[in-house]
């Protein structure tokens, strides 16, 4: 995909690989935004192929990983490896296995490619990758490795893909991973694919006939298990090493991993939440967290909603809907509302309690947000007009939860924000959904005796309202300078070398401090450990990466927003 022309690149990617397309229509007209979606997809699903089986033996050895599932042969680019649409189920969710919890692979001897990237997850078309071919046979991953061949297990890094849960994909060049380990050989990264919307997260065991679909709320989250279990069982044959696994996400992807830490159910359960940390030891989570859910009354809630939009009664109703129309009642129905629900099953009712209890001691996260979060769905969703209708709904719900008490404070806190309409609206929401829940992730799990690597991103984006919004850390983080349509701008290259040699050395030592003789200025940066008397976290700013207070850059109002998490984001 990054084969294609500067010029191609730039038409597809104008709006950012990660940033929806609804956000470039603006000016457009509805027959100019149609062709230009056409456009894209043209060249989106140019990239498609069918990996398909080798029957002849008439394949390059030296490219071949053999898997419990198959042996699986990839491609060289340059000096890595890749292996694109390995299937980390034994059989896809379709027909009567859908929303139906994963299957596991069955050993098989059959040699397959491994050179096209799989179908997206069904979703609405409005980002990069829902352009992709789609399907419900989707649980597929990626692999990167060195082509150089070392005796020494190399750590690993699992890449959840963000999208609200909703949308996105592994198919997005942004989630390329092959500049990333070009410059750092020392890890190999797997990207992993999972149902999204109603496929992934919906609610139907109150249904007459949701009986047969327990599972159903939390699919995605179960497949991201598989995949995990998947790289547990096979990352050896790849170099990798599967006791030295870190799990990275951003926005949903973020809220996946921080809730994959916790998935077991309750505390006591503690032989089952076992079963998932077997599989990882470290959570890099970008913009996420584990307050990115649903209770299970607000996911019925969704679930009854959809029904009813759909003329429904019953699951076998809804077996009877169109793909698409399915799809789209949904994300029209249902924005920003579908997210892995707090079930007391694979998930705890109350995470934060969860966690202040030690049930991720053992884990080490490293986590943080951007400045100016909310700035990104400000310019995803339009521009102020529309952004401003949608908050101005979202926080009625949220204030009509709330004490009197809690209702004042959330009011002058919003009212002693200057400036345009969108302001107060963009710096609430950025407490309730990303700041609050980070700094509150950091105290339980300092609190309970693990650790926590804290940090604060401040870069901003050329582009108008954007600032340092939602998504803004990606493209330098995954070395794509040439992806800049989130930030309007190449930053600092020393910078950003800086931060992505930080997260590879955390995945491989779990600190991701850097001596000077690695630190790609030249000078050492100690990351502290958050404490809650400092409350230290790490500010990523352009041409100054350095530790500070927590109070010295106020990223959560202790009086006025710290209360918000036990509202959650939804």
């Amino acid at each position: 995909m990054r084969n294609l022309n500067t010029w191609v690149l730039v038409a597809i990617l104008i709006c950012g690989a990660g940033m929806m397309l609804t956000a470039c229509k603006g000016g457009q007209s509805a027959n100019e935004t149609s062709e230009s979606m056409e456009e894209y997809k043209k060249i989106v699903r140019s990239w498609y192929g069918e990996n398909k089986t080798i029957t002849d033996g008439s394949y390059d050895q030296s490219l071949a990983v053999k898997c419990i599932n198959g042996t699986f042969v990839g491609k060289k680019a340059e000096n890595t490896i890749v292996f694109r649409g390995i299937p980390y189920v034994g059989q896809q969710p379709v027909g009567d296995l859908r929303w139906k919890a994963p299957v596991d692979v069955v050993s098989c001897d059959s040699v397959y490619e491994a050179y096209y990237n799989a179908k997206t997850a069904v979703q609405p078309e409005a980002e990069l990758s829902s352009l992709y071919y789609q399907g419900e046979d989707c649980l597929y991953l990626n692999v990167w490795k060195p082509a150089k061949v070392s005796a020494e297990k190399k750590p690993v890094i699992v890449w959840i893909h963000g999208g609200a849960y909703e949308y996105g994909g592994t198919v997005d060049p942004l989630y390329d991973f092959q500049n990333f380990v070009e410059e750092n050989p020392e890890v190999i990264v797997v990207s992993v694919a999972y149902r999204l919307g109603v496929f992934g997260f919906l609610h139907l065991s109150h249904l007459p006939d949701g009986k047969d679909y327990p599972d159903a709320q939390n699919l995605g989250l179960l497949d991201q298990l598989m995949a995990l279990r998947w790289v547990h069982e096979n990352i050896a044959g790849f170099g990798g090493d599967p006791d030295n696994v870190t799990l990275m996400g951003e926005s949903a992807g973020g809220g996946s991993v921080t809730c994959l830490s916790l998935a077991g159910g309750t505390p006591a359960d503690a032989p089952t939440r076992s079963l998932s940390h077997q599989y990882f030891n470290k959570v890099i989570a970008l913009s996420g967290n584990p307050g990115l859910s649903r209770s299970t009354e607000q996911a019925v809630a969704c679930t009854n909603e959809l029904m009813e939009a759909l003329g429904c009664k019953t699951v076998a109703d809804l077996r009877k809907v169109d793909v698409q129309k399915l799809v789209g009642v949904a994300s029209e129905l249902l924005p920003l509302r579908m997210a892995p629900e707090r079930d007391g099953n694979l998930l705890p009712k109350n995470p934060w309690e969860a966690i202040a209890s030690g049930a991720v001691k053992d884990i080490t996260f490293l986590h943080g947000v951007n400045k100016d979060e909310m700035n990104f769905f400000l310019v995803e969703m339009g521009g102020a007009e529309p952004f401003n209708e949608w908050a101005a709904d979202r926080k009625a719900k949220k204030l009509s939860l709330m004490t009197d008490g809690e209702k004042a404070l959330t009011e002058r806190f919003c009212n002693d924000v200057k400036g345009e309409s969108y302001e107060p609206y963009c710096k609430w929401f950025s407490q309730l959904m990303f700041n609050a829940p980070c700094i509150r992730l950091s105290e339980e799990q300092t609190k309970a005796g693990g650790k926590s690597f804290t940090y604060y991103f401040t870069v901003e984006s050329a582009l108008p309202l954007l600032k340092s919004g939602h998504g803004m850390a990606l493209a330098p983080l995954f070395k794509h300078p040439e992806l800049d349509g989130d930030t309007g701008r190449p930053f600092d290259e020393t910078f950003s070398k800086t931060m992505r040699k930080m997260f590879v050395q955390f995945a491989k030592t779990g600190n991701p401090s850097v001596t000077a003789d690695i630190s790609p200025d030249g000078k050492a940066k100690e990351w502290p450990l958050y404490d809650v008397a400092d409350k230290k976290v790490m500010v990523f700013d352009e041409f100054d990466i350095h530790p500070e207070k927590e109070r010295q850059r106020k990223i959560v109002d202790w009086d006025r927003t710290y209360f918000l998490t036990n509202y959650y984001c939804f």
